[in-house]
């Protein structure tokens, strides 16, 4: 395993006054983090491996993403073929060879991380690339993940018009993610697309095309069985599905994309590593959550902004949105959160964020190094703009500047901020900041008193509109 870049935490513009938190503040909090830390890895590891006892306060007690990694890890090492990882790399290469597009159906953490994923380490216009560009891996598209009408037909009628002729650029395929199979979103998706593709392909052949990851009982395992589909995947018991993005859930679509997934499941253990043995002051799971939290505790600063300095990272911040929200937001706590890209926001949001109510703290995340070479502003013989005295600055020297300046401009008017820097927009990268930021979510909730996993919330919604649904089919 080559060495891996870590992320780095610079919580220094936290610490502004008034209204910021105070440094004595920050290190009186280390007890009871260590505490929390011993919970989370030692008494929920031990009660999750045990699977009893479990106090009522604990349930559910969905612990099986700590050390998911490292177990994928390790049964690959001990059997590249028919390991789950080995697995889902065959899968992902009989799909890679038979198919030209891949439609993942899903919703929420089944199918947020893979579009994360893929708009950080592919190509931007991954889609839009020639076959041979995107080195014979699929594009992928996502579905199921709402009910609307008319952007559902139109991929639709894109999968019809676009798949002509016997290669695989006349063929699409379906992935679909749903632990029960019950959630209406994606099932609803999935008879609408499985008609589709059963026109296309012929029922005799729709096996083929179609890879569920799901659990190993519930109505999607049932519609598999009824199809005769053998290549499927299970989503683990005892992982929901917000952390789920390195269970087959996420793999298998990185893996189709053509992504280093051993090198994701590394960075993932990596920073496992580094919860477990870094002292506070240098440990970036804590470090931010102590942040984060004293600032809502002491500052009453309740909404977390997730400021990404980059495209590749926006899906990402939608995915830590529903980390955060069905995680912490119970009992009439947690913070609100709200993902920003900039400096596309700056011309939207940050007048609000500047002068508006001060209960925000701005948590940036930083690519230290860029996919393409600078790109230079230019000369031009038209000066209206008056850029020739900038001809020689690049698009990361304006980033940069951009990044630079709002945080002088917050730390001035006393506004908290945070840093955090990614090596690059990569699996290495990737990797660790997706499981940084669920260990975070974890810490906190153990430090708040507030069960991290399970969303009852969420579940409400999806009883009322099964119900007002079929109310109205029986009148």
């Amino acid at each position: 395993m080559s060495k891996i870049k870590p992320l780095v935490f610079d919580p220094a513009n936290a610490f502004v006054t008034p209204h910021g938190i105070t440094k004595a503040k920050f290190d009186g909090l280390k007890e009871r983090l260590e505490a929390c830390r011993d919970e989370v890895l030692i008494e929920d590891a031990k009660l999750y491996a045990e699977g009893a006892n479990i106090p009522e306060e604990k349930q559910p007690l969905d612990a099986g993403f700590l050390e998911m990694p490292e177990r994928i890890l390790d049964a690959y090492q001990s059997d590249r073929e028919n390991s789950e990882l080995g697995r889902i790399l065959k899968t992902a290469s009989r799909l890679g060879e038979m198919v030209d597009k891949v439609v993942v159906l899903g919703i929420g953490g089944s199918y947020m991380g893979a579009r994360a994923l893929m708009e950080a380490c592919c190509h931007p216009y991954h889609n839009e690339l020639g076959r041979d560009q995107r080195g014979g891996k699929p594009r992928m598209y996502f579905e199921g993940n709402n009910v609307d009408n008319d952007w559902s037909q139109a991929l639709l009628d894109f999968l019809e018009m676009d798949s002509k002729g016997d290669g695989p650029e006349g063929k699409w395929a379906i992935v679909v993610i749903s632990k029960s199979g019950g959630t209406l979103e994606t099932a609803a998706s999935l008879r609408q697309f499985y008609a589709k593709l059963k026109s296309a392909v012929g029922e005799e052949r729709l096996a083929d095309y179609v890879v569920p990851v799901t659990g190993e009982s519930g109505k999607l395992a049932s519609l598999a069985d009824a199809i005769g589909i053998t290549d499927r995947y299970l989503v683990p018991d005892g992982v929901g599905g917000r952390f789920s993005v390195f269970s087959a859930v996420g793999l298998l679509p990185a893996a189709i994309l053509g992504l280093d997934v051993v090198k994701l499941l590394e960075s993932a253990a990596a920073m496992n590593t580094h919860f477990r043995t870094a002292e506070m002051g240098q440990n970036v799971v804590m470090d931010y959550v102590a942040v984060n939290h004293l600032l809502e505790e002491e500052k009453g600063v309740s909404t977390r902004v997730l400021s990404v300095w980059s495209k590749s990272l926006e899906s990402a911040g939608f995915w830590y949105d529903q980390l955060l929200a069905e995680s912490l937001g119970k009992h009439e706590k947690g913070a609100l959160p709200l993902t920003c890209l900039n400096s596309r926001d700056l011309h939207s949001r940050a007048q609000q964020h500047q002068e508006g109510a001060r209960d925000k703290v701005m948590n940036n995340v930083i690519l230290d190094s860029w996919r393409s070479d600078p790109l230079a502003i230019g000369e031009s013989k038209w000066d209206q703009d008056q850029l020739n005295s900038l001809a020689d600055k690049t698009l990361p020297q304006i980033m940069d500047a951009a990044l630079n300046g709002t945080n002088l401009a917050y730390k001035e008017d006393g506004r908290p901020t945070t840093d955090l820097h990614l090596p690059a927009a990569n699996e290495e990268g990737l990797g660790q900041l997706f499981q940084m930021l669920m260990l975070a979510t974890v810490l906190e909730g153990r430090l708040m008193g507030i069960n991290p996993y399970g969303q009852p919330g969420v579940e409400k919604y999806k009883m009322y509109m099964n119900k007002l649904l079929r109310e109205d089919v029986a009148s």
